[in-house]
């Protein structure tokens, strides 16, 4: 009873600092969200819960691109760009995991230095953990944090492999695609379809000699656009140039970011797309939940090994099998 009763102080402590905007309370609740213990997965989902009411406010914006597009320095100039105008930002940068350790590489305050010293960001890198397409797990628990904490822009950066893009696109309000000029992937980047699930494309390093070459890029974009169906209803998809380095175009580029909010708002699409977003979620703590079940008992386990075997060697129908291991789960 008395451990019960100390959780609940914590909890309440917590929750309090958070709302304060306390950035060491903020980082220490980030830390127990994380943590694959038990008793702090239970703790974090009454946080979670207790602050949610003071969650919501916030613009949630997804950022990805190839390897060197250059999505850190954007962050990092779009970030005090944002900042100078009054808003306070936090940075969700999903780090590749070490593939020996698990551990985060923490190489975000190094690529973002102008940022990572403003009173008024909050950067926090985040191991992938061998998660879906390096997206961490538990991204969507901090930015609600980060949300409570007052934070009013929360910038997510993904690492921009495989279906990272598609998770991320998932839980936030407008998905922004960086793109590099000249570099022979624009029409490799619609095979991917990461253009379908983008509210803006942006050519990055439009600067010196480059600029031609962002123009052409930019304008093969609006051309293919044509032809796919934007992913938010009465939107166009806009295709705009700018440079991180310079900061120009920054300004428009924030300038859509706003103006969609405003139309998806207006129109209702923004709460339909965040109750999808929540339902998804649910779906996949439960799937993630599930999963757990199978890899950590022992007997489940050891089951579920065999019939994997029985499987590969021909001497088990799949269908079957997955039978079988549905009944050890009792479904």
């Amino acid at each position: 009873m008395a451990t019960r009763r100390t959780n609940a102080l914590d909890i309440a402590a917590l929750a309090a600092g958070i709302g304060a905007g306390d950035r060491a309370t903020l980082a220490r609740a980030i830390t127990l969200i994380e943590s694959k213990r038990a008793d702090h997965r239970t703790a974090a989902h009454r946080l979670v819960q207790d602050v949610l009411p003071r969650t919501g406010k916030a613009l949630r914006v997804g950022i990805t691109g190839a390897p060197g597009a250059g999505k850190s320095t954007t962050i990092d100039a779009l970030g005090t760009y944002l900042t100078g105008k009054g808003h306070k930002v936090a940075v969700l940068a999903v780090d590749p995991s070490s593939t020996r350790t698990g551990g985060s590489i923490l190489g975000d305050k190094t690529r973002m230095a102008r940022l990572s010293n403003d009173p008024d960001a909050f950067i926090r890198p985040s191991p992938s953990s061998g998660t879906l397409g390096g997206v961490a797990a538990k991204t969507r628990e901090t930015m609600l944090l980060c949300e409570a904490a007052g934070f009013d822009v929360v910038l997510v950066e993904t690492v921009g492999i495989g279906q990272s893009e598609t998770a991320v696109a998932d839980m936030t309000d407008f998905f922004l695609a960086i793109m590099l000029p000249g570099a022979g992937d624009e029409l490799q980047g619609i095979k991917k379809g990461l253009v379908e699930i983008a509210d803006m494309l942006a050519v990055n390093k439009s600067d010196g000699d480059n600029i031609g070459r962002a123009r052409t890029a930019a304008a093969e974009y609006r051309a293919a656009l044509n032809i796919i169906a934007p992913p938010t209803p009465n939107w166009a998809v806009p295709v705009i140039t700018y440079s991180a380095l310079t900061g120009d175009g920054l300004e428009d580029l924030w300038n859509n970011v706003v103006l969609h909010r405003t139309k998806t708002s207006r129109g209702g699409e923004l709460a339909a797309r965040r109750s999808q977003q929540q339902v998804k979620w649910m779906w996949s703590m439960l799937e993630d939940r599930m999963a757990e079940r199978l890899r950590g008992d022992p007997a489940v386990r050891g089951k579920v090994k065999a019939a994997e075997a029985a499987v590969a060697q021909g001497k088990l129908a799949a269908p079957l099998a997955v039978e079988q291991i549905a009944k050890l789960l009792d479904l």
